[in-house]
């Protein structure tokens, strides 16, 4: 079973429960992935590592770039 069909069950009981409905499947896709994301960020801080730029700053690191 799919997402969408469980989606179809759910909507169904809670129609016949006199429920809310359940959020449709990706309603909330990117608020969880911003989420991540910050809590990445927060992690980096905390460790005291670059928030940003840590992929560029690991290439010219490797590559042997100063600047």
């Amino acid at each position: 079973m799919n997402a969408l069909q469980q989606h179809l069950v759910d909507s169904y009981r809670a129609a016949q429960q006199g429920e809310a409905a359940p959020p449709v499947p990706g309603t909330h896709d990117l608020a969880v992935l911003r989420a991540a994301r910050e809590h990445r960020r927060f992690e980096a801080v905390v460790a005291g590592r670059p928030v940003s730029g840590r992929l560029r700053f690991a290439f010219r690191r490797w590559l042997g770039v100063q600047g």
